[in-house]
């Protein structure tokens, strides 16, 4: 595993922790003396993304250790697992959150103050940040769960957003419009629970090994043909754990070669292959020698 991406998701953990911890205390306070429950939402949100980002942070170091006699293609399952884990922390904080609004809305409250739309404002615009920060490096990383991760951002920014327009509405509407944040945080929490579903397909189709990478498949049956004596691909299998991806690869070279420079060859391809495609995990090259493969494609 490139232990230079490892480092890149591992920081934007760090981040994530670190942003999440304080928008939620700043969203509690903010919410509790500005009587909006939406933002009070937004901070139970934010807090059960640092509890996220732990879990985070334990799959990312925990999938990075290297492969051992009982985990020969390596621990990056166990960043699958987080993935859902994840989402479970999501599902969570939507329910709790649709419940808790649902109560506000049948409880007569004060309007919220107008301040609160500041805060709201300045949240939306770090967490738009934060999500595009930690999506480039969870696409430089092909890390799962800090995408996952990178949608606790973007989720967090739409609560806030639904929260500005709840907030917005009372202050605008006056009396009896007191419950429109309320709303808008409900509004949110199905959101979240969509937005859930969208990080939960992907990794489940992950642990199944799911055909999901005809990019790389390309990228790579173009490349062995660059190595000498590497006349064609045949099979390309491709499945990711963690941050890597696993590949088999049938690989057609002259039928008259003897058995020793065949070895040599699928070495010479492992070789290049992990050179040119960093994120590589376990290689597994078979040989085809071309004549048989010309009588079983006859």
């Amino acid at each position: 595993m490139d232990v230079t991406n490892v480092s890149k998701a591992v920081k934007a953990t760090y981040f994530s922790l670190l942003s999440n911890a304080a928008l939620a205390l700043i969203k509690g306070l903010a919410g509790f003396f500005g009587n909006s429950y939406a933002l009070i939402a937004d901070a139970i949100e934010s807090t059960t993304d640092i509890f996220s980002s732990f879990l985070v942070l334990f799959g990312i170091k925990y999938s990075s250790k290297p492969a051992d006699d009982n985990h020969p293609y390596g621990h990056g399952r166990a960043e699958t697992l987080v993935t859902f884990m994840v989402v479970g922390f999501l599902i969570t904080s939507a329910t709790v959150i649709a419940y808790e609004s649902i109560i506000n809305i049948q409880t007569p409250h004060d309007l919220p103050k107008a301040w609160t739309l500041i805060i709201l404002g300045a949240i939306i615009l770090w967490k738009e940040i934060s999500f595009r920060l930690v999506m480039r490096k969870s696409k430089e990383t092909n890390s799962s769960s800090l995408k996952a991760d990178a949608w606790h951002h973007r989720s967090d920014a739409i609560t806030s957003i639904a929260a500005f327009t709840g907030i917005s509405i009372a202050l605008i509407c006056g009396k009896g419009y007191e419950s429109a944040d309320d709303w808008a945080a409900l509004f949110a929490s199905g959101f979240i629970l969509y937005n859930s579903y969208l990080i939960f397909r992907p990794a489940l189709g992950e642990l199944m090994d799911e055909h999901l990478y005809d990019d790389l498949v390309d990228t790579i049956r173009r490349e062995a043909t660059v190595v000498p004596g590497i006349l064609a691909t045949e099979k390309c299998f491709v499945r990711k754990a963690g941050m890597a991806f696993h590949i088999e690869l049938h690989a057609i070279v002259n039928g008259n070669l003897t058995v020793k420079k065949g070895h040599e060859l699928a070495h010479e391809l492992e070789n290049y292959l992990r050179k040119q495609i960093p994120d590589l995990g376990h290689i597994l090259i078979h040989i085809e020698p071309d004549d048989y493969h010309n009588m079983v494609s006859k």
